[in-house]
């Protein structure tokens, strides 16, 4: 034996006995509180920990023969299954067996994140023998049947024991026992609602186990297996199942906050205030129920967002979390259609553009010298072939008036603006960039509209305002920091443009898309949604809240007509139950001093008559307001080019 192998062993003996002492009872010590300060989840803050004595001996032995059959053998590693697995693993070319101990799982739970590096395996081994060196396997094994996670946000054997089945953990009989044991492997595969079939192998596999150690008979294998299982699936009929995405946004999110320590030996546990709005939250998954028919297999995402901010007050990640946890709010990034074009005339408005700015809507084929031509298509083929205002290109979503926005302006405005707010995407400079062809995560779009909505400020999305350890010590307190990236003058004016959606003075050669919302809507809000063949968006906003919604399959399949109506019924009653109570001289914008008020033609955009039958009244910088002698880009574009 090497003496560098000697002095590790020997350091790490040294390190173990001159160690104090771990305080089990902190892992998973985490409490998130609501924007209300009330508790939504809690690890083993819960007051559910039971003795040893106090859990079915069903289910420590399912236990121990499923994880660590040498448990009582070791000294918190087990060195013939770790070389097994070794050799098992190299011959098959892939990761088929692990070899973690009961001690070594218990030890990664007093982590608060799961890092695979080469230091977090080294720290894993040294926290594993301190525990074996300073308690007792019941003490070990108590502890960590109280903190595993038995999957949709229970920790603990008791919790579970209440979730699943209703009744105490000592109660468990073997076949409830053998179903439960199998569930911490892999949680989101394993629960018995969110796949019986499978779940029912993994429960026979743990049943063959306790045979073939001499622990149950054949004969009460089969009963156990046969056994009808009265799953319960909830302790509490009103619990808000889609909280656990907001939930696992926010240990996502901790574990990016420098100011935490890693461990929960270190703090002592967490109290983590988060900005959740509980009401808001059950008022999502409640519409997302009622709007979506639960055996349909398309998803959404929901972020709401106060954009003042930047605080997430609810979040959706998906339509059913016991049937998928994959969180589409923080980890998916798709085509964002249409609700790209506020970018692109928020950048014309800066350039110069008006309200009343106008091209000719009509089929365009574009050529380039070094590309090939381009002919994108107005929705249904609806052209006017005749000029409209920017607020008709709005209201109408007009792919024409945008790409030729877009190539007038130059490729780079758009992107400068989308950056400037926070879009932190690749977007690619291609002439249908305003039509939504990048993708883009939802939380990235909601928080880039928030600078649309607050007048102009760049915010930093966030779910966590503020950490306080075991001590009450403040390890983090969110800043809440605002950067003026845009002018708000011309934000009021792109603000009131947005409201052309479902506004009925926009009918004409077409109808605004949300044209549905006009008569339903009890508050003013700026909308704006976008339409791929795979994705449909709603994401609208005044100054009081951000919404952002998206409605699709996971593998890209196309939606049907009947689909593209879910974004937009899911946004609506979202915004509608927020500002319930509140008026638009709250929530909507003060026309600043250098803005001035004119009523135009809104087709055209052109000076409207006083007694016109149809007028609009539109938002000007003072000294652009419209003349009936302003020519159509085209034209100018024209004259430029000759």
């Amino acid at each position: 034996m090497s003496f560098s192998l000697l002095f590790g062993i020997g350091a790490s003996f040294l390190y173990v006995k001159l160690s104090p002492k771990l305080q089990l009872n902190n892992a998973n010590n985490i409490v998130l509180f609501d924007s209300s300060a009330e508790v939504f989840f809690h690890g083993n803050e819960s007051n559910e920990w039971v003795k040893l004595d106090e859990i079915s001996d069903n289910l420590i032995k399912a236990t121990i023969y499923t994880e660590d059959k040498n448990f009582y053998k070791h000294f918190g590693f087990d060195i013939l299954r770790i070389i097994k697995a070794g050799i098992l693993n190299i011959t098959s070319g892939s990761t088929v067996q692990g070899a973690s101990t009961i001690t070594q799982q218990y030890a990664k739970n007093l982590f608060l994140s799961f890092d695979k590096t080469w230091k977090r395996k080294w720290e894993e081994m040294l926290y594993t023998m301190r525990i074996e060196a300073n308690y007792s396997k019941e003490e070990i094994l108590e502890g960590y049947l109280n903190t595993i996670n038995y999957g949709h946000g229970k920790y603990g054997i008791e919790n579970a024991s209440k979730f699943y089945f209703n009744k105490r953990a000592k109660d468990l009989s073997l076949a409830e026992a053998a179903m439960l044991a199998g569930i911490p492997k892999s949680p989101a595969n394993y629960s018995p609602f969110v796949n019986l079939d499978i779940a029912k192998k993994r429960q026979l596999l743990i049943l063959n186990l306790l045979v073939k150690n001499g622990i149950i008979t054949e004969e009460e294998k089969n009963n156990a297996y046969n056994e009808a299982l009265n799953l319960v699936g909830t302790e509490n009929h009103e619990e808000i199942t889609s909280v656990r995405y907001y939930q696992d946004a926010v240990l996502e999110e901790l574990k990016e906050i420098d100011e935490i320590p890693k461990s929960y030996d270190e703090v002592g546990g967490l109290k983590v205030y988060t900005n959740l709005n509980l009401k808001m939250q059950q008022k999502l998954e409640q519409t997302i129920n009622d709007t979506i028919p639960g055996d349909k297999d398309i998803q959404t995402s929901v972020v709401m967002m106060n954009p003042n901010t930047g605080g997430i007050v609810a979040l959706i990640g998906g339509k059913d979390y016991d049937k998928s946890a994959y969180n589409r709010a923080t980890d998916s990034k798709r085509q964002v259609g249409s609700t790209m074009k506020p970018y692109l005339y928020y950048a014309a408005l800066e350039n110069g553009f008006t309200a009343s700015s106008a091209f000719t809507s009509e089929a365009t084929t574009f050529t380039f010298e070094d590309q090939d031509a381009y002919a994108p298509k107005n929705y249904n083929d609806k052209y006017g072939n005749k000029p409209i205002s920017m607020g008709t290109a709005i209201a109408y979503s007009e792919n024409i008036y945008a790409v030729k926005t877009h190539l007038f302006l130059g490729e780079d405005a758009l992107i400068n603006v989308a950056k400037r707010v926070g879009i932190t995407a690749n977007l690619e400079k291609v002439p249908s960039l305003p039509l939504g062809t990048n993708e883009i995560n939802i939380i990235e779009m909601a928080a880039g509209y928030s600078a649309f909505a607050n007048s102009g400020y760049k915010v930093k999305p966030h779910l966590i305002e503020k950490v306080i350890d075991g001590k009450g010590n403040v390890l983090y307190e969110d800043e809440n920091k605002k950067e003026l990236v845009l002018n708000s003058s011309l934000t009021f004016i792109l603000d009131n443009l947005l409201t052309a959606t479902y506004d009925p003075l926009y009918i004409d050669y077409n109808y605004p898309t949300a044209i549905s919302l006009s008569s339903k809507l009890t508050h003013k809000f700026a909308l704006k949604s976008g339409t791929t063949n795979s994705d449909n968006w709603n994401i609208g906003f005044n100054n009081d809240i951000v919404c952002a919604v998206w409605v699709g399959y996971d593998e890209n399949q196309a939606l049907t007509t009947s689909d593209y109506k879910y974004a937009q019924n899911i946004w609506y009653n979202a915004v509608e139950f927020y500002e319930q109570g509140k008026t638009d001289e709250e929530t909507w914008y003060k026309k600043p001093s250098n803005i001035s008020a004119v009523f135009v033609d809104p087709i055209s955009g052109k000076p409207a008559a006083i007694d016109a039958e149809k007028k609009k009244l539109m938002y000007f910088i003072k000294g652009t307001e419209p003349q009936d002698t302003d020519q159509t880009f085209d034209e100018i574009n024209e004259e430029e080019n000759q």
